[in-house]
């Protein structure tokens, strides 16, 4: 074999292992993605105009999300927003709008504590959704069902899920478990 023959090979053979190597990143990224993500992974690829976009968006997502303080909280603190949980959901009974209203800005009042941002709706569910995935759908209907609320529009009916999905958040955001994986991957 010559040497100019010899070059070619190595040079294909390099071509295709570099290939390789680049699309199982890509492949183990994806995978990643999906993973960590869950339904808002498929969420972002619907309202993208290619799959590539929708994952260059969750990693950026991840990016800002890393850029954040998140704190624990403390026993004492969980119990007090426990408390304060079951207060307004005592109060639905008897006025379901002041409760909604209430469960939003506790949710809010949780993020804060937690060490997410609360200015600007779209901002927030960008961040909650690389730890809250699972739970951001919740998030959503519950911020559609206040809006509607706040024009008059919601029926008691209404009112009632928007109180369901705000608890499904607001436990995943109270939820012990994950306090619990913060604090391993910090030692």
């Amino acid at each position: 074999m010559s040497t100019g023959t010899l070059v070619g090979v190595i040079v294909v053979v390099l071509v295709v292992v570099a290939a390789v190597a680049l699309l199982s990143r890509f492949f183990l990224q994806r995978k990643r993605l999906r993973e960590r993500f869950g339904p808002e992974y498929d969420r972002a690829v619907e309202r993208s105009d290619n799959r590539m976009a929708a994952e260059r968006e969750l990693v950026e997502r991840e990016r800002e999300h890393a850029k954040l303080q998140l704190r624990p909280l403390t026993p004492v603190t969980r119990e007090s927003y426990a408390r304060s949980w079951s207060r307004i959901q005592e109060q639905f009974v008897d006025t379901p709008q002041d409760a909604v209203t209430q469960a939003d800005r506790l949710v809010t009042d949780l993020m804060a504590e937690r060490g997410y941002p609360t200015e600007g709706y779209e901002r927030q569910e960008a961040l909650l959704s690389v730890e809250h995935a699972n739970t951001l759908e919740h998030y959503r209907e519950a911020h559609t069902i206040s809006q509607r609320q706040d024009r008059g529009e919601a029926s008691t009916e209404d009112l009632r899920a928007a109180m369901v999905h705000y608890r499904t958040l607001f436990e995943d955001l109270l939820d012990r478990r994950e306090d619990d994986r913060r604090e391993e991957g910090a030692r």
